[in-house]
């Protein structure tokens, strides 16, 4: 990774917390986008500063054109991940990708969060490589904003598609990560618990599920949140939950699916309101309304998922992100680094580990004496 030649480092003086390390090449609009998004991120941060990974000489004229090339370093990296590359490949062939220099801007220190828009398999991969697994944590999860009617105007959903496996045990620790993320990222001083199921009944589920359902019941006061139990799709965006638990194969699927039903919602009220000079006359009256219900359905705004289980933060943006989706997943990465998640997360994990070890040598005690009659 060489930096390319300026006369000055617009990233020097600045503490690590207020650098976003930012890989400029992996979306699917490619950097123009990613750059016009850190434009209006600035534009909104007057103390951020960013470091962008990726050739030297297009991104360049990019942040010269939105007139920031004063408050961001250019990273030249020469390779791309594609969308298309398999983890193996990404970790064998990745060391001159523009993902792998954001990864390393964060483990060396230089930034605070890692935000890439790339080949989310690839961005796991080569982060659990290069900033490693904290103690205790056996699948890392990808923690997602899900619009919702509470205060806040979010839940907090994991796993987003991390990885499609997860055991009764990854569960219990994802429950403990996602009431820190809500803690920490929403203030929420105890948050409320969901496990997600295809019923609410206790009898309902795989196996896995039945026995994290004990566990985490079992682990919220320790873990400082309540548990309210199983919780069935229809509840992700209600006011009775703030955190919902699920494996990343069943969470991606229902991240995509809401994402498509809100556009699917827009589009078609769009069409209603546009259909005929009456419908268009009432949407004139309607318009500050409907701008706020625009506003609060746009997936573009909760972009961003939290990789939580690593020794620092990365952010995975949607890689059909634009400029809006861009801008609102580095809001999100910054406002993680001015309240020092990474650490806060890194202590709760490690107490984490023990608690989850604690609770399930109480569950097997209870059974062995439940066996033996005592």
């Amino acid at each position: 990774m060489t930096k390319a030649q300026t006369d000055t480092d617009p990233t020097q003086g600045h503490a690590a917390s207020q650098v976003l390390s930012v890989d400029a090449m992996g979306g699917d609009q490619g950097p123009a986008v990613v750059v016009a998004g850190l434009s209006k991120f600035l534009a909104d941060e007057s103390d951020a500063r960013a470091i962008v990974h990726g050739p030297a000489p297009e991104l360049t004229p990019l942040l010269a054109k939105h007139n920031i090339a004063d408050r961001v370093t250019v990273h030249d990296a020469t390779d791309v991940v594609r969308m298309t590359d398999k983890p193996s490949h990404v970790l064998r062939q990745g060391k001159k990708t523009s993902m792998w220099s954001a990864i390393e801007a964060v483990r060396s220190g230089s930034a605070a969060v890692c935000v890439s828009c790339g080949n989310t398999g690839g961005l796991m991969a080569m982060s659990m490589l290069r900033l490693r697994k904290a103690e205790g944590v056996n699948r890392p999860a990808i923690a997602c904003l899900w619009p919702s009617r509470n205060p806040s105007g979010f839940n907090v959903m994991l796993d987003a598609g991390a990885d499609i496996r997860a055991d009764q045990d990854d569960l219990l620790t994802y429950a403990l990560m996602g009431a820190s993320y809500a803690r920490n990222g929403l203030d929420i001083a105890r948050p409320r618990v969901g496990l997600l199921n295809v019923g609410t009944e206790e009898h309902k589920g795989r196996a896995e599920l039945k026995v994290a359902h004990e566990l985490i019941g079992n682990a919220s006061e320790k873990g400082e949140f309540d548990y309210i139990g199983f919780i069935e799709g229809g509840d992700l965006p209600s006011d009775k939950v703030d955190v919902i638990v699920t494996d990343g194969f069943t969470g991606n699927v229902a991240l995509k699916t809401g994402e498509g039903t809100a556009t699917l919602i827009s589009d078609l009220l769009r069409g209603a309101l546009m259909k005929n000079p009456l419908s268009m006359f009432g949407a004139l009256l309607a318009r500050g309304s409907l701008r706020r219900l625009r506003k609060r359905i746009d997936p573009r705004r909760v972009n961003g998922g939290v990789f939580l289980g690593l020794n620092h933060t990365v952010i995975k943006s949607h890689g059909s992100a634009d400029a809006t989706g861009v801008s609102a997943a580095l809001h999100l990465a910054y406002r993680l680094a001015q309240s020092g998640f990474s650490d806060k997360l890194a202590a709760r994990v490690a107490s984490a580990a023990s608690l989850a070890q604690d609770v399930g040598q109480e569950i097997e005690t209870n059974d062995l004496n439940t066996q033996t009659g005592k």
